[in-house]
Parts: structure tokens; C-alpha cells; sequence
């Protein structure tokens, strides 16, 4: 044993040369001075045969004649022993419990490498010989953990799609029939597009697919690419690694592709993405993989996409706004989600429905609509759709005082703009013409009503607010 190695005394002169250059290895470290404070101390060769042990290990372990342990496999001395694992892999073991007969042990195991960095050995530290010292850290790492995994738990809770078929309250045929086909789609896995003016319910409808396939118990992950702007679109889909550009987030983030795997990612007004975004997205269709932004490296993805958009895209493939090859890679399965004007039959069972549903989230008992007040809604033509008839439900419910909601309330709930009834439509008027005006009407209105704040006149319009924008520009609004 060299002079030069304080606190460390060998049972006997080692085996070999190799066995004094790896104590002299570990004794050059900080690992001297542990071994010389710890209740046990072992060096293993490249072969995990015992080289060392320090003069209070022997006593632990039981152990009548320390001498004939030098040269034996780990094993064959301390049968739980994980340090053959240790110089296998290179891998150190920072905290673990061994158990050596009756008694259990708080213990490191960490490699031992020369100047190349080649593992030559390893050595192993017996820092407690009672558990119970470690109960604090212990208690603490199980909350942790059993906090992470509420954390999991809910975030994983938070991405399951809400809605299912029967959450479509509908007994029209038109209704009833895009629930069969809604049925039939969620057997596949195959694309599918939603088609319908906005308020309609795409969202609804796409969840229900979701929970309907066989995906159901996977994550659904929905992105409105009209609320997310241009330039943040494709870290928004593909994900971030750290330090991908400035003011990247330094741990990076996965984007909602990654955590749509083995689910469903729902893209709404899909119309409304960029050409340079839609050739991105038609890669990851046709190829299954994606980059990271800042990444060279493919990430193979498991997704089934369901679009949305209130856009005729036939009509923007044939302008060049959108891609015809992705259009037909999206348009496998179209389902055409129907305005509230043409399924007036069930305004008795969506009005049941959403009183309820109201009555429950405003804290307020129970109540009924009243005939006249049902054929007042029969008469208006609800740009706004569902979204629309739901804004003036609730609005009559927070004026009304009686146990039915009467026709003076839901008149009165209504803007101005929803309030006028139609005007008779002019000889000779196509009804893509009366309906254009209507809504030209309504939206003039609403931004007078509004002082010209456009947010809040998408908000009462019960439409989005690039939707408006974009039929402000059409109806020559400006």
C-alpha cells in the first residue's frame, strides 16, 4: 500500500500490480476520504473481483478472514452486490438500500476510470446501516412523486375529449344522419373533415368521434389556428428544442403533435392556415414523422387528424390559398355539420337542454321557455348558430324573474341586431342574397351597438373574431 494513501488500510497485499493502481485510483479522489468516514468500503476490478475492502466492512459482513475475499467475484461475498452492473455500464448508483441478511444498508456505488476515461473498476460506500435515517428524504420523494402523478393524472384528464354522440342533442333527420355517419367515420382511421358555418358545434362533433373510436382512451388535442399567430404556428404544431432560437425555452417543448401520439389532434378552421404551414403538415400526413424546430432528428408520430373549417375549401384550393393535395389527403371523410336555420326542429329540445345546463352553472332553479317565446326564436335566422341561441338563453335567464322565460325576456335578450325580425325578401332575391344582407345587417348593427370594438362585437355575435374581420372585408364593411 503506498504511503501516500491516508485513511485507507488494505487487508492483505493485493493480488496483482492492477489491484494497488486501482487503490491508489480511488485514493488519489475525494473517494479516500469517504471510505476512510464510511461504515463499509469495497474496490471491484474490471472483472468485479474483489481488490479492497476497508477495515470495518469485513466486521459487517460477517466476515472471519477479510484476506480470503481479495480476488473473489463481489458476489460470492455481498450476494446483493449490483456492483459487477456498475463496472459493466459504466452507470453509477447514487442512493440504494442493499440488503445483506437481516440488515439493511444505505449505499453508492460509482465506477472508477483512468485518465482515458475507460471504467477500470468501481467502488462501493456504505453510507448508513439505518434506514431509518433516510425516512425524512423518503417521505419527501413520495410526495413528489404522488404529486407528479396527480399532475399527470390531470393533465392527462384535461386532454380527453369531454363529448360523445349523444352529447349532440338532436332529433332532426339531418341531424340524425350525420350522427350515423359520425359513427361510422369513428370506426376508421382515416381523416376527417368538418365542414359548417361558425357556432355550429365542429368541436363537439370531433370530440365525439374521438370517444367513439377506437383512440377513446388517448389524449385529444385541439388547436384553433385562427387564434394562434403566424409566426408561432409551427413551434405550436412541431415543438421547440432547447435553445432553438432566442428566448426558446431552455428545456425545450414538445409541440401538439407529440402530445396528440396515439391520439387524435383536432385542427380547427384549418382554412385559415398559411401555404407554407399546409406543406409542413402534408409531410407529417404522408410520411408519419416530424422535425422539431431547431432539430434534425425525425420523430416518428402515431395521429389521426380531424380538420375543421366554416371555409368552402374547394373554393380556396381553386383561388391557390390552399394546397389540393392536402385537401384530398384531408377530405377522405367530410361530414357536413348543418346551421341551426336548417334544423329548426330541434330548437324545443336544444332550448330543454341548455336551460337546464345554465340553470345549473348560474345557481338559479329550474326554468321553462314559453311557447310564444320558442316561436319567437322559430323566426330568426341565427347567424351565430348554437353559440348564438346559447348567448340568448342565457341572457333572458339573468333578467328573468319567473319560473318560465317569456317572450317579452328572450326580445329583450336579443340585440338589436337579432331583435329585428326579417325583412321581406324583395321579388326576384336569391336566398344567398337575403342571407347576405341579413348578416350585413346584423353585423353593421352589433358594431354600432359595440361603438366599433370589433372584439366585442364577435363576442355578442357569438362568431370569432378573424370571422368577423374576414366578412366585414366581404360584405364591404370597412
Amino acid at each position: 500500500m503506498p504511503s501516500d494513501s491516508p485513511g485507507i488500510t488494505c487487508v492483505k497485499p493485493l493480488i496483482a500490480s492492477e489491484g494497488e493502481h486501482l487503490v491508489k485510483v480511488a485514493t488519489e479522489s475525494l473517494l479516500g476520504h469517504l471510505a476512510d468516514i464510511c461504515d463499509g468500503a469495497i474496490i471491484v476490478d474490471r472483472q468485479a473481483r474483489v481488490v479492497w475492502m476497508n477495515d470495518r466492512y469485513p466486521k459487517r459482513l460477517g466476515l472471519a478472514d477479510p484476506a480470503l475475499a481479495i480476488g473473489q467475484p463481489v458476489e460470492s461475498i455481498v450476494p446483493n452486490s449490483l456492483m459487477r452492473e456498475v463496472v459493466e455500464t459504466g452507470r453509477p448508483i447514487m442512493l440504494d438500500i442493499m440488503d445483506f441478511g437481516e440488515e439493511s444498508f444505505v449505499v453508492m456505488r460509482l465506477p472508477l476510470r483512468d485518465k482515458s476515461g475507460a471504467v477500470i473498476g468501481g467502488i462501493g460506500l456504505m453510507l448508513l446501516d439505518n434506514t431509518m435515517g433516510l425516512a425524512p428524504l423518503v417521505s419527501r420523494f413520495n410526495r413528489l412523486r404522488v404529486d407528479y402523478a396527480d399532475a399527470q393524472r390531470c393533465l392527462a384528464e384535461a386532454r380527453r375529449a369531454k363529448h360523445t354522440l349523444s352529447s349532440i342533442i338532436a332529433a332532426s333527420d339531418v341531424c340524425v344522419a350525420l350522427k350515423q355517419q359520425a359513427r361510422r367515420a369513428a370506426r376508421t382511421k382515416a381523416p376527417v373533415l368538418i365542414q359548417g358555418e361558425t357556432g355550429t358545434g365542429k368541436e363537439l362533433l370531433a370530440q365525439a368521434i374521438h370517444n367513439a373510436s377506437l383512440r377513446a382512451d388517448k389524449a385529444f388535442v385541439a388547436v384553433n389556428i385562427a387564434a394562434i399567430p403566424e409566426t408561432l404556428l409551427e413551434s405550436e404544431f412541431f415543438g421547440v428544442t432547447p435553445g432553438a432560437y432566442t428566448g426558446a425555452d431552455r428545456k425545450g417543448r414538445d409541440g401538439k403533435f407529440k402530445l396528440a401520439d396515439g391520439g387524435t389532434l383536432f385542427l380547427d378552421e384549418i382554412g385559415d392556415m398559411s401555404v407554407a404551414l399546409q406543406a409542413k403538415l402534408l409531410r407529417v400526413l404522408q410520411e408519419g414523422e416530424f422535425e422539431a424546430l431547431g432539430s434534425n432528428r425525425l420523430v416518428p408520430v402515431d395521429v389521426r387528424i380531424v380538420a375543421a373549417t366554416s371555409r368552402d375549401l374547394q373554393a380556396e384550393v381553386s383561388a391557390g390559398r390552399f394546397r389540393a393535395d392536402l385537401y384530398y389527403r384531408l377530405n377522405v371523410v367530410t361530414l357536413p355539420m348543418p346551421p341551426l336555420r336548417e334544423r329548426l326542429s330541434d330548437l324545443p329540445l336544444l332550448c330543454e337542454h341548455m336551460i337546464e345546463a345554465l340553470c345549473q352553472k348560474l345557481g338559479l332553479p329550474l326554468r321553462e321557455i314559453s311557447p310564444e317565446a320558442l316561436q319567437r326564436l322559430h323566426r330568426h335566422n341565427w347567424p351565430g348558430n348554437i353559440r348564438e341561441l346559447q348567448n340568448v338563453l342565457e341572457r333572458s335567464l339573468m333578467m328573468s324573474d319567473g319560473d318560465t322565460l317569456t317572450l317579452a325576456e328572450i326580445d329583450a335578450a336579443m340585440l338589436p341586431a337579432q331583435a329585428s325580425e326579417p325583412a321581406a325578401e324583395s321579388v326576384g332575391q336569391s336566398l344567398a342574397e337575403a342571407i347576405a344582407e341579413a348578416e350585413k345587417a346584423a353585423i353593421r348593427n352589433c358594431l354600432a351597438a359595440c361603438a366599433g370594438n370589433k372584439a366585442r362585437a364577435a363576442v355578442e355575435l357569438g362568431i370569432s373574431r378573424t370571422s368577423l374581420y374576414e366578412k366585414i372585408a366581404l360584405l364591404g364593411l370597412g
